[in-house]
């Protein structure tokens, strides 16, 4: 009834399925869509109301445990201490390979102008309200 929809939706919530992928709940059935992690294909299922609710709960987790992704230094702002970790195992990550920049055309002349520096301020220095600050260029 209503106490399972609000139990489930706080676990349903950014996890199992979407809501827009359950595509139609008639006469006791759920159908939805998924992808299948073999092939990468996405297909529907439709099922008994029962039976999805089942398929959600085996993704419920039992009282007392947690996400672990979401703690220590899995959690997305704990960046500072994926660094320390790196430093104190001497692990140097590879750099993700840059793509080529394209050259920035002269208004004057149309020759390609090429970066000498740029002022970059320190992140807490800067105000959502402040407009970006512009490379300086040569031509």
């Amino acid at each position: 009834g209503d106490k399972a929809l609000l139990y489930l939706g706080r676990y349903l919530y950014r996890g199992v399925i979407r809501e827009a992928d359950i595509l139609a709940c008639r006469n006791g059935q759920v159908t939805f869509r998924y992808r299948e992690g073999s092939s990468g294909a996405i297909k529907r299922r439709t099922l008994p109301g029962a039976q999805f609710l089942w398929l959600m709960l085996q993704h419920v987790l039992p009282k007392g445990f947690r996400r672990a992704r979401n703690f220590g230094f899995l959690h997305p702002n704990s960046k500072r201490l994926i660094a320390l970790l790196q430093w104190l195992l001497k692990f140097i990550p590879a750099a993700p390979p840059t793509a080529q920049r394209p050259a920035v055309p002269c208004p004057c002349c149309g020759a390609a102008m090429r970066i000498l520096r740029t002022r970059l301020r320190p992140p807490e220095a800067i105000h959502p309200t402040s407009p970006p600050i512009e490379p300086a260029t040569v031509c």
